[in-house]
C-alpha cells in the first residue's frame, strides 16, 4: 500500500498504522532517478473505456480463474515496460497523472527560468500560491539540470562527510543522529510525530526500529538460497559504492563486510512484519527519564535539543527492545565503525540525487537485482516524484485546479454516503456480533471522517528554502522542512485537517487514530471512477475502494481503535473470539496461494488487507443492489455488452487488480507488502461470495467457489 510520504519516518510507512488500498511504492533508494539524457515523454496514455470486453479472455471459464477471465487478453497485450516492475490499472492511471503533472512542472520551471518568478496565474488562490509555484519550478529545474548534477558529483555532500570524519565522541554522535534524522537519513532508528494512540487528540514523539539498507530484516536473516544471493549482491553493491567515494577496492570490500555485519545485528533485534501489525505490543509510552534509564547509551537530551524539541514530554517507544539494543550499539560500538556506517547511509540515502555513476550503481542493485527492472525510469518521472515528496500540496494545488472538476467530489461523496448506509445495515444485522459490541461499532462508523480530493487547508511552505542550488541539497531541504514541521507538533493538538497523501496520488487510505477515510483526487478517475460509467462500474471500482477503506476500521488492526481513534478494547470477549475465528479462516485461505514454487502468500501479514478486500467487495455489491432498486426493474434488467449489472460489477472489481508483475518484484513484495498479489486479491474475495457465484452461474465445486465450510463471512 502506498502510504503517507516517507518523511521523518511517516507512521504508515514504518508502523503499518494506516491502511491503504495498494502496495508500497518503490522508495527512493529502491529505484533511483536516472541521470542519462532526458527521455522525451511518449504520447499520453488514453483514458480507457469504463469496461472493455476486449480485455477479457473467453477461453478461461469465470469459475476457474476469474482474474484471467476478466483480464487475460489485456495481460497478454500489455507486457511490463522496461522501466517498471509491475504494470496494471494503478500504473496506467499513474502514468496519465504523471503526464498532467509534467506539464505543470515544466510550465513552473520555465516561468522561473524566464521570468525569475512564477506567473501569478499558475495558482489562482492561497496566501503563498505565487511563491509556492516558484519553489515547485526551482525544485524541478534543479533535478532536471543534468549538466550541473554531473559537474557537482559528490561535492555538495562534503560538509556532511567532513562532519562524520571529525566525529570525536558519543555525545557528538547523539547530536549527529538527530541532524541526520531531520534530513531524512534514517540511521539506527526512525523517529516520527503522530497522534498518541491512546490519546488521539494529542501528537507525540514516536520511535521505530530501523537503520537497515535493505528493505526488511528478513533479507539479512533468512537462510534460503535466494536470500543468500541477495545478501552477497548487497555486500558487493556497498563495496562498489564505497569505492566510488574514493576508497581503495580492498578497503571498500572490507568496509562492506563491516556494514553488513552492523546492519545484520540490527536486523536480529528487529521485529518481523507480522509482529509489527499488533498495535498493543508496539505501544510503550514513557517519559524521557525512563527512556534514559532503559536506553542509556544515547545522550537523549542532546538528541532532542538537536532535533528541536528539548522538552518532548511523553514518548511512545514503539519497539522498545530494539531501541534499548540500539543504544547499546551506540555505547559499545567502535567509533570507526560508526563513521563507516554513517558514511554509507548518507550515500545510500542521497545516491538517487547524485551524478550518474552513483545512480547507475544504486539502480543496479535496488532496481535490477531486487525488483527485476530492466532499465531505469526517465529522469523527469523521478524528479516529479521527488517534487511531490518535497512540495506535494503545492504541486497538488496546481493539479486539482486543472484535473479535478467539482462534480467529481460531489459524486464521490454521494457514493461514500451510500456505502456508509449499507455498512450500517450490515453491522446492524450481523448474527455473530452482540448488541453491546454492535452499538460501539455503529458509533465508530458514524464518527468516520471523510476526505475527498484535496485538503480544505493547503500546507504553508513559506519556511521551505528551495533555491538554485544542487539538486541533492534541495531534496535534503525538503526533508528537513517536513521533519521540522512534524517536530513542531510534539505535544500539540492533532491537526485533523492534514492529509497523509498528496492530491495526485493514485491510492486511498484509512487512518485508525483519526478514524478517517481518505480518497485523493488521483484515484477518482477511470478505471476506478467515471461520471460517464454505469453504476455497476463505479460501484465495482471506486465503490469497492471506498468499502475497502471503511472495512479497515474493523479489520484485525482497525477494530482495536474506538470511535475517537484511541487504542482501546471495545469488544466483548465473546465477540473478539468470534471475529478471530473468522479472521483465522482468511489467514488460512491466503496461506494456500503459491506465488512461485515454495513461495506462498503470508496469510498473517496480509490478513488486514484481505479482510478489507472481502468487506469492500461485499459492501459495494450490496450498495449497487440498493441503487438498482431505486432505479427500477428496467435498470436491473438492462444489459451492456451482453453483461448484466452484477456481471459488470464483478468485472469492474477484477480490472482494478489487473497487473503483470516481474518475478523478482513478486518475491520482494511477499516479504514486505501487507497486500496479497493482484490475482489473489481478485479471486480470493470473490471465491467467498455466493453473489459472485450466482452472477456467473458457476457450479459448486469450481475453483472459484469455496466449499461452504471454508467460506469466510465476516461482514
Amino acid at each position: 500500500m502506498i502510504h503517507p510520504k516517507k518523511k521523518f519516518a511517516a507512521t504508515a510507512a514504518v508502523a503499518l498504522a494506516a491502511c491503504a488500498l495498494s502496495g508500497p511504492a518503490v522508495r527512493a533508494a529502491d529505484a533511483p532517478p536516472t541521470t542519462t539524457a532526458t527521455t522525451e515523454a511518449a504520447a499520453p496514455l488514453a483514458t480507457p473505456p469504463p469496461l472493455d470486453p476486449a480485455n477479457m479472455d473467453p477461453s478461461v471459464k469465470p469459475g476457474d480463474d476469474f482474474f484471467h477471465y476478466a483480464n487475460g487478453t489485456w495481460l497478454k497485450n500489455n507486457p511490463i515496460p522496461a522501466d517498471q516492475t509491475r504494470w496494471g490499472s494503478f500504473n496506467a492511471l499513474e502514468e496519465r497523472n504523471k503526464a498532467a503533472l509534467r506539464e505543470i512542472l515544466e510550465k513552473c520551471a520555465a516561468a522561473v527560468k524566464h521570468d525569475g518568478v512564477a506567473k501569478a496565474n499558475d495558482v489562482q488562490d492561497g496566501p503563498h500560491a505565487n511563491r509556492d509555484s516558484e519553489k515547485v519550478g526551482d525544485f524541478y529545474a534543479s533535478g532536471m539540470d543534468e549538466a550541473a548534477i554531473e559537474r557537482e558529483g559528490i561535492k555538495p555532500l562534503a560538509p556532511f562527510f567532513d562532519r562524520i570524519a571529525n566525529l570525536k565522541d558519543r555525545a557528538e554522535l547523539s547530536k549527529l543522529l538527530a541532524d541526520f534524522h531531520l534530513m531524512g537519513v534514517y540511521v539506527l532508528f526512525q523517529p516520527n510525530v503522530e497522534a498518541d494512540e491512546k490519546d488521539s487528540e494529542t501528537d507525540i514523539a514516536q520511535f521505530y526500529q530501523g537503520g537497515l539498507g535493505m528493505p526488511d530484516r528478513d533479507y539479512y536473516l533468512l537462510d534460503d538460497a535466494h536470500s543468500k544471493e541477495l545478501r552477497a549482491g548487497y555486500e558487493e553493491h556497498v563495496a562498489r559504492m564505497m569505492a566510488l567515494l574514493g576508497d581503495a577496492p580492498d578497503q571498500a570490500a572490507a568496509e562492506a563486510k563491516t556494514i553488513l555485519a552492523f546492519e545484520t545485528d540490527l536486523a536480529r533485534n528487529s521485529k518481523n512484519r507480522v509482529d509489527l501489525r499488533d498495535p498493543q505490543t508496539n505501544y510503550h509510552k514513557m517519559p524521557l527519564a525512563d527512556l534514559e534509564k532503559t536506553a542509556p547509551g544515547i545522550d537523549w537530551k542532546a538528541y532532542f535539543v538537536a532535533l528541536g524539541a528539548p522538552e518532548p514530554g511523553g514518548l511512545d517507544v514503539k519497539q522498545n527492545e530494539f531501541i534499548t539494543h540500539a543504544a547499546q550499539v551506540v555505547a559499545n560500538g567502535s567509533l570507526d565503525d560508526w563513521k563507516l556506517y554513517l558514511r554509507w547511509h548518507l550515500l545510500h540515502t542521497t545516491a538517487p540525487y547524485l551524478s550518474k555513476v552513483f545512480v547507475d550503481e544504486n539502480f543496479k542493485f535496488f532496481g535490477q537485482t531486487l525488483t527485476g527492472a530492466k532499465e531505469d525510469r526517465p529522469r523527469w518521472k523521478k524528479v516529479l516524484g521527488a517534487t511531490d515528496e518535497a512540495l506535494g500540496e503545492a504541486l497538488g494545488h496546481l493539479y486539482v485546479e486543472k484535473n479535478f472538476p467539482p462534480e467529481s467530489k460531489v459524486r464521490a461523496l454521494a457514493l461514500v454516503t451510500d456505502l456508509k448506509s449499507v455498512l450500517r445495515d450490515d453491522l446492524s444485522k450481523l448474527d455473530w456480533m452482540s448488541e453491546e459490541t454492535r452499538q460501539a461499532a455503529l458509533g465508530k462508523l458514524d464518527h468516520f471522517t471523510v476526505k475527498i480530493g484535496y485538503p480544505d487547508k493547503w500546507r504553508d511552505y513559506s519556511a521551505l528554502d528551495i533555491k538554485k542550488q544542487p539538486y541533492v541539497l534541495n531534496v535534503l531541504a525538503g526533508n528537513t522542512f517536513d521533519s521540522k514541521r512534524r517536530v513542531a507538533k510534539i505535544g500539540q493538538a492533532v491537526d485533523k485537517s492534514e492529509w497523509g497523501m498528496t492530491p495526485p496520488t493514485v491510492n486511498a487510505y484509512y487512518n485508525p487514530t483519526r478514524n478517517e477515510i481518505v480518497f485523493p483526487a488521483g484515484i477518482l478517475q477511470p478505471p476506478f471512477f467515471s461520471a460517464k460509467a454505469d453504476d455497476a462500474i463505479n460501484y465495482g471500482g471506486i465503490g469497492a475502494v471506498i468499502g475497502h477503506e471503511m472495512t479497515h476500521g474493523f479489520d484485525d488492526q482497525g477494530r482495536q481503535y474506538d470511535e475517537k481513534g484511541n487504542l482501546k478494547d471495545w469488544w466483548t470477549a465473546e465477540d473478539r473470539q468470534r471475529f478471530e475465528e473468522r479472521a483465522n479462516k482468511i489467514i488460512k485461505q491466503f496461506y494456500g496461494y503459491e506465488v512461485a514454487p515454495g513461495e506462498r502468500v503470508n496469510g498473517k501479514l496480509t490478513q488486514g488487507e484481505n479482510i478489507a478486500d472481502l468487506g469492500g467487495s461485499k459492501i459495494a455489491y450490496l450498495a449497487l443492489q440498493k441503487a438498482l432498486d431505486r432505479q427500477g426493474a428496467d435498470a436491473r434488467a438492462k444489459k451492456i455488452d451482453d453483461l448484466t449489472p452484477e456481471q459488470r460489477y464483478f468485472l469492474s472489481w477484477a480490472q482494478v487488480w489487473c497487473a503483470n508483475t516481474r518475478p523478482q518484484e513478486a518475491l520482494r513484495r511477499l516479504k514486505i507488502d501487507p497486500h496479497s498479489p493482484a490475482q489473489f486479491r481478485c479471486n480470493g474475495s470473490l471465491s467467498n461470495m455466493v453473489e459472485f457465484q450466482q452472477a456467473f452461474d458457476i457450479p459448486d465445486g469450481s475453483p472459484m467457489v469455496r466449499a461452504a465450510a471454508d467460506k469466510v463471512q465476516i461482514w
